[in-house]
């Protein structure tokens, strides 16, 4: 597979909480290191994310934000 994204990281399921329509899936990255997305429930399972599986963040973004308080 190649893609033109830059951002590829390579995780773990670490967390997966299946809504009604939306999945929010956490990859850990490496030890404490977490990076969380939102994709659709009918996504999640076509890929068959569980705890424990291999996957890959895959980030393609013009801007990225920044916050503090």
């Amino acid at each position: 597979m190649q893609l033109t994204a830059r951002n590829i990281l390579k995780g773990t399921v670490k967390h997966i909480h299946l809504g009604t329509v939306n999945a929010e899936v956490t990859l850990e990255i490496n030890p404490g290191v977490e990076i969380t997305a939102m994709v659709t429930k009918t996504s999640a399972e076509k890929l068959e994310l569980t705890q424990g599986k291999e996957a890959y963040a895959v980030i393609k973004a013009g801007h990225v934000m920044i916050g503090v308080d």
